[in-house]
C-alpha cells in the first residue's frame, strides 16, 4: 500500500462516485491494510428501531433510535459503534474514544461503559487496491472525523455538512443537486 492507512478517517462520497450503495454518504473506515479495508456508513438510517428490531440493545442505545444501514455487505450482521468511557471495553478503537463494541459485551456493562451508542447491520469493505483505486479515482474525499459525526441526527444530511464544515470548493460540493441536470 503506496499511501497511509485511512483507519480512523472518513470518506466523503465524491460527485463521481455512482454507486447507489455509496452515493452521498460518509463512510468511517474501522480497518485499512494491504488486504483490504472495512469501514461503516454513517448516514445511513434505515426505518427499524433498535427497540423494535434487536430488542436486546434497546438498553445501549436510546431506545427511540434507529438502526442504521453500515453497509452492503453482511446486512444481517450487527455491531455497535459506541463513545466509550472505559476503553478497555471496546474491543477495537478507530479513534479517540470511538470504537466498536465486543461481540460477546455484558449489555449492561456495555451500558455503563459508553457515553453514547449506535447500531449499525452490515458494513462497507474493500477487496486489495479496490478503496485505493476508488481513492484514485476521485470517488472519495478523505478527511478526519469528529465524534459528532458518528452519532449525527442529520442522517443524509451529514454528507452535506461534513463537506461544509471542510470548506472551500467542498462547499460548493455540498450544494450539488442529486441531479445535476437541474441546475
Amino acid at each position: 500500500m503506496d499511501a497511509a492507512p485511512l483507519r480512523g478517517q472518513i470518506l466523503v462520497a465524491g460527485p463521481t462516485m455512482l454507486d447507489p450503495n455509496f452515493a452521498r454518504t460518509v463512510v468511517l473506515i474501522a480497518e485499512h491494510s494491504d488486504e483490504g479495508a472495512m469501514g461503516v456508513i454513517l448516514n445511513r438510517p434505515s426505518e427499524a428501531g433498535v427497540a423494535e428490531a434487536v430488542p436486546a440493545l434497546a438498553d445501549v442505545v436510546d431506545g427511540d433510535d434507529l438502526v442504521y444501514v453500515g453497509g452492503p455487505v453482511q446486512p444481517t450482521a450487527l455491531t455497535v459503534l459506541a463513545e466509550f468511557d472505559d476503553r478497555d471495553e471496546a474491543a477495537t478503537i478507530v479513534f479517540s474514544n470511538i470504537g466498536f463494541a465486543r461481540g460477546d459485551a455484558d449489555l449492561s456493562v456495555l451500558a455503563a461503559s459508553t457515553r453514547r451508542a449506535r447500531v449499525y447491520a452490515g458494513y462497507a469493505g474493500w477487496t486489495t487496491g479496490q478503496l485505493e483505486a476508488e481513492l484514485e479515482r476521485d470517488d472519495w474525499i478523505v478527511t478526519s472525523p469528529q465524534p459528532e459525526d458518528v452519532f449525527s441526527e442529520e442522517g443524509l444530511g451529514l454528507w452535506a455538512a461534513v463537506l461544509r464544515r471542510m470548506g472551500g470548493r467542498y462547499e460548493l460540493i455540498a450544494r450539488m443537486p442529486l441531479d445535476p441536470s437541474v441546475n
